[in-house]
């Protein structure tokens, strides 16, 4: 089966044997809890697929291979605009703040970062002073004017968003496609470039 894998996933799967020796003791007990890995942009064999391995603080990131084969199970950020609230009581406000202000601006979006994990794991990594990561599918181009007032509207809500937008040649900060006339970062598999207009 030939899975459509893109950045921001979370795949089941990974296992100690596949990492180098030299990982760390932690990423060793996040796989061996059995937590997901989050598909990162890298080039590697079409056999693999980078990814990167979570840990409970912040500077715990750590960025690996893991053979295609493997994958068990895959869950898109999209997915988990549809978890049970009531699962997850201490994020419910939020939760449903998120959900009426997306409704009104973008079709397809989704949950990554943090609060992606904690909606597909269960496992409590959102705190008070967590961003939330939010991913919006721009296979278009996104009107810069419908961007400022979406980047407003959290604002307004006095909620802290970190949106990428993911188009079909990879990721772009909605912050920065918002605030920027000139040139924007847009991350691909290959590294990051500045270009003019990321749909070009």
């Amino acid at each position: 089966m030939k899975l459509d894998l893109e950045a921001h996933d979370l795949l089941w799967g990974m296992t100690v044997d596949f990492l180098t020796e030299d990982a760390p003791l932690w990423v060793k007990e996040i796989l061996q809890r059995g937590d997901p890995v989050v598909v990162r942009r890298a080039i590697t064999p079409v056999d693999q697929v980078a990814v990167g391995v979570r840990g409970q603080f912040r500077h715990q990131r750590y960025a690996a291979q893991m053979p295609r084969s493997a994958i068990s199970r895959q869950l898109k950020p999209e997915a988990l605009t549809h978890v049970d609230t009531k699962q997850f009581e201490h994020l419910a406000e939020r939760l449903q703040t998120i959900s009426s202000i997306m409704k009104n601006f973008s079709g397809c979006w989704g949950y990554t970062g943090s609060f992606g994990f904690e909606l597909a794991t269960g496992v409590k990594t959102v705190t008070q002073q967590s961003d939330i990561d939010l991913l919006i599918r721009a296979e278009q181009p996104f009107e810069k004017k419908q961007a400022i007032e979406l980047l407003e509207t959290f604002q307004q809500a006095g909620l802290n968003v970190d949106i990428q937008l993911q188009l079909p040649q990879g990721g772009l900060a909605l912050k920065e496609w918002a605030r920027n006339s000139g040139k924007v970062l847009l991350k691909r598999g290959d590294g990051a470039v500045l270009v003019e207009n990321p749909w070009n």
